[in-house]
């Protein structure tokens, strides 16, 4: 009989633990009644400092068990931790914040098992009420994410998503260390289809995205996805250097011809405070694809797992080395 598992990263989400078990549970039987698939849970708590983990044990029934990291390594890996650990023939990710219903859920579930030729199916983000602001800086992110490449990473599509076990098992096998998992979807492929929804109110707590936290992981996209900062700095240079020496061409002729005396001092100071902070931007980027590149190269594992808490028929371990994520 086919298995649907659910990954769930958690990270202090005390408040949502007996919101989101409900919800988990009423999702699971309407899943088994609709399309006969029994459903196990896999909660990966990336090192909470609440009491998520005990509230999420005693809210939680049927099959689950919670993955517990040694320390907070990041939603993206989290969600690498449950797919590790999932053996099903379908997987849905969801957060448990309840901001990820169980409605848009039974949707693209049954969106996939309608259709036999889709992989996978991921919701997409309803931004019409997003400020003009964000909404063009969003449109210029991924247009530069877009640039040059032979895949899209669709807008607006995060990890709220369902795919079939073996993309599950294709995209566990991509092991980043600096992850940044839009990409990697959009980069392993298969075949894929939207499901637009609307985002509703978290039930408790607050983000755990702040500013500089989606500062840092726009920087993680465009460096590990794109090439377009550094071709930009590239080509500013030629044309500053081009600049430089039609002004320069320009003072010669001057001097040559009409013995016009050049005052040395403010464009001297311009052209230093101008390349000068060229060179310094451009040594900044080149210093973080550096950052990712000494990373990528350093042979530790992905995440560490502190201890494993079972409950019914939980999926085995798949074979890890040191049950480490390496």
């Amino acid at each position: 009989m086919a298995r649907l598992d659910i990954v769930s990263p958690v990270f202090n989400e005390a408040e949502s633990a007996t919101a989101f078990a409900a919800m988990v549970a009423d999702l699971a039987a309407e899943v088994m009644a609709r399309h006969g698939m029994p459903v196990h849970t896999i909660l990966v708590d990336d090192g909470s400092t609440d009491d998520s983990v005990a509230r999420l044990s005693t809210a939680f029934s049927g099959s689950w068990e919670i993955v517990r990291l040694s320390r907070n390594f990041g939603k993206e890996v989290a969600v690498l931790a449950g797919l590790d650990r999932s053996s099903g023939d379908m997987v849905l990710i969801m957060d448990a914040d309840m901001q990820h219903s169980r409605e848009v859920s039974l949707t693209m579930i049954g969106e996939l098992v309608a259709n036999p030729k889709l992989d996978v199916v991921y919701a997409q983000t309803d931004r019409s009420d997003t400020s003009f602001r964000r909404s063009q800086l969003a449109r210029l992110f991924y247009r530069l994410l877009n640039s040059g490449q032979r895949f899209d990473i669709p807008a607006n599509a995060g990890d709220f998503r369902v795919m079939r076990g073996f993309v599950a098992k294709a995209f566990a096998g991509l092991r980043e260390k600096r992850r940044f998992n839009k990409g990697l979807y959009a980069w392993a492929g298969f075949r894929q289809k939207a499901v637009v929804y609307s985002v509703p109110p978290r039930r408790g707590g607050v983000s755990k995205w702040s500013r500089l936290s989606l500062i840092a992981l726009t920087v993680e996209g465009l460096t590990s996805f794109s090439v377009v900062p550094l071709r930009f700095f590239s080509v500013s240079g030629l044309m500053i250097a081009a600049g430089g020496g039609l002004y320069g061409a320009k003072i010669l002729l001057e001097v040559l011809f009409t013995g016009i005396q050049v005052p040395g001092y403010p464009s001297l100071l311009v052209a230093i405070v101008v390349l000068g902070g060229f060179n310094l931007a451009l040594l900044g980027l080149v210093g973080e694809y550096v950052w990712v590149a000494l990373s990528e190269s350093k042979d530790r594992p992905v995440y560490v797992v502190r201890d494993v808490v079972t409950c019914g028929a939980a999926a085995e371990p798949p074979h890890v080395p040191d049950r480490i994520g390496a």
